[in-house]
């Protein structure tokens, strides 16, 4: 049977950022599939919610409250994992981000601490997460959530464009240096309604903008981008690395003008 092939029954992952968003739904699809979840973000009650809901369909989860900015914290999911569940199958690096903000107002600070918590906070993971994963699963698959504005121009995003792109290609030089035992890929999203993109989407014209703009001419959803997310990390997929995947409604340019002024 072909759907067979999207179980992950007895499988094990971390999901950075679970807690809402992109993320819990990532979490709750691979619980379905029959995975077991480590499930990490900052706020403790909103993790418990999705442990509730990830018990509810008959797997394990395991909730780390921490602040994912700290390279040690990310780092550290890899070893509580195992300790947690005895192995380690799937890493989702999630978390991530970074205010809009005009070229000409970012610091260079701004730039390295979008790097830093986009980037370097999801290699520190993957660099923990690989000894354990070739020591108690032989292989497995990790999944980087990075960004259409990632790959498309669009004002007030050059810190987070710019750190996503990095993400999208450390992607693919990953997959190399991991190949054959563990699969590396990513998902780049379109505008998917979340809470961070609520205020946005509250706003008539803006969410008719947003519509308009995209060729299925609809906001995606975060089912949307789990179900990516089982694809690429289950059997399903066992034949795709270093490829970055674009559930993003068809988008060819930017589909969010901000308004920032011409100089």
């Amino acid at each position: 049977m072909i759907l067979d092939r999207f179980r992950i029954d007895g499988q094990v992952a971390v999901v950075t950022g679970a807690g809402r968003g992109l993320g819990r739904a990532i979490a709750l699809a691979f619980a379905e599939a029959g995975a077991d979840v480590l499930v990490a973000a900052r706020t403790k009650s909103q993790l418990d919610e999705v442990a509730e809901q990830i018990a509810a369909v008959g797997r394990q989860a395991h909730v780390v409250s921490a602040d994912l900015s700290d390279a040690d914290a990310a780092a550290g999911l890899a070893a509580t994992a195992v300790d947690r569940f005895g192995r380690l199958d799937i890493v989702v690096n999630n978390v991530g981000g970074a205010l809009p903000c005009p070229l000409l107002d970012t610091t260079p600070e701004a730039m390295a601490e979008a790097f830093a918590f986009n980037v370097g906070n999801a290699h520190a993971l993957v660099r923990a997460a690989v000894p354990r994963i070739l020591e108690t699963a032989g292989g497995g698959s990790i999944l980087n959530i990075t960004s259409t504005m990632g790959r498309l121009p669009g004002r007030a995003f050059a810190a987070y464009g710019t750190a996503k792109a990095a993400l999208a290609h450390y992607t693919r030089l990953a997959a190399l240096d991991l190949n054959p035992r563990i699969r590396v890929n990513a998902i780049a999203p379109g505008s998917i309604l979340t809470s961070a993109l609520e205020v946005v989407a509250a706003n008539d014209a803006m969410r008719a903008q947003l519509e308009t703009k995209t060729p299925l001419h609809r906001i995606g959803e975060p089912e949307d981008i789990a179900a990516a997310a089982l694809y690429l990390v289950s059997p399903a997929g066992k034949y795709l690395t270093g490829k970055v995947l674009e559930p993003d409604g068809g988008l060819i340019t930017p589909n969010l003008d901000l308004p920032i002024p011409d100089l």
